[in-house]
């Protein structure tokens, strides 16, 4: 190659090599099948997600902050199969099938070789970040670390990573088994592969639709339907109407399945607070603050259907009294 320079000429290869290696990892990363899941947090979002993944086929690896709550999810687990069971929804085989594809782990170092790791603990970014930054260091910079937030930042959530473009928000909103509709936050630093991925893997494997969303507090779904509860509580505060008949006139006159006060039971209430909370400080506007009967109910632990008890009362599978 006459009036090349040869160390030109081998730059201009270098460079060619770097792109085509940067094109062939993008590829892959695309291409990703994500067939292992592990889930971190077994309370009601653990238990319905696992659930629901193991119903799809794949393998999911569900740990806890301790073995008695790992042990008490795998039977709500087990009850929640065994309601279906009963109204000819799943067989005895299916059901044995599904608890096959969940497996208890004892700790993050167990979730190396998962594809994806979605975390489902409650809403306290402290504790958020420091899972977030164990999982950064167990698992391989190709996994996805994924997070089930309602209202809080996926941006610092990421920032406690050393790879944060592999961390993404995917709320699922309960019941995640019957609810079709997964909401995909975007943080700042959320790769396009990343978001990709997932995606695909909500509208192709799980046969979900994914709402894209940027990250803002309480994102879409929360935002919407904690002022719902929020107003429905200060309706209550203000002797309008009982918590009975305000649901009742949700139900059939707008088709809700339940009404605000079953959702926060349903939810828990103390999640419904914190989410209330987490919004008024961002926004910094009156209707985020938390009704005092939201408050008053969580300080005297009638939290839902988690207790057994919040507006209305439940019995141990989670049906109304």
């Amino acid at each position: 190659m006459e009036g090349v320079r040869p160390d030109a000429f081998f730059f201009v290869i270098g460079i060619g090599i770097m792109v085509e290696k940067s094109h062939y990892q993008i590829k892959q990363v695309i291409g990703l099948t994500i067939r292992k899941v592990g889930v971190v947090g077994a309370g009601t979002m653990g238990q319905g997600i696992s659930e629901m993944l193991a119903f799809k086929g794949l393998d999911v690896l569900l740990t806890d902050r301790s073995e008695q709550h790992l042990n008490h999810g795998l039977r709500q687990i087990e009850q929640s199969l065994d309601k279906q069971i009963e109204k000819w929804a799943l067989t005895k085989a299916e059901k044995k099938l599904i608890l096959g594809r969940i497996r208890p782990v004892g700790s993050l170092e167990e979730m190396a070789d998962c594809d994806m790791v979605i975390e489902t603990i409650s809403e306290d970014l402290n504790l958020k970040k420091q899972v977030f930054t164990e999982l950064d260091r167990v698992c391989g910079p190709d996994i996805i670390l994924a997070s089930n937030t309602s209202t809080l930042s996926l941006t610092e959530l990421a920032g406690a990573t050393a790879y944060p473009e592999r961390v993404i928000g995917l709320h699922f909103i309960y019941p995640a088994f019957k609810v079709d509709v997964v909401e995909l936050i975007r943080g700042l630093k959320t790769s396009d592969e990343t978001f990709e991925t997932v995606r695909r893997f909500v509208e192709n494997t799980l046969n979900k639709q994914g709402i894209m969303v940027y990250e803002s507090p309480g994102f879409v779904t929360s935002r919407l339907i904690c002022l719902f509860i929020n107003e429905a509580a200060n309706l209550l505060q203000e002797g309008v109407a009982t918590a009975e008949d305000i649901d009742r006139a949700m139900r059939i006159g707008y088709s809700f399945k339940h009404g605000p006060f079953e959702m926060a039971d349903r939810f828990g209430l103390d999640s419904v607070v914190a989410a209330l909370e987490q919004m008024f400080r961002e926004y910094g506007e009156l209707k985020y603050r938390p009704s005092v009967v939201l408050k008053k109910m969580v300080r005297a632990g009638q939290l839902g259907v988690k207790t057994g008890e919040g507006f209305f009362k439940y019995d141990e599978d989670g049906d109304r009294i």
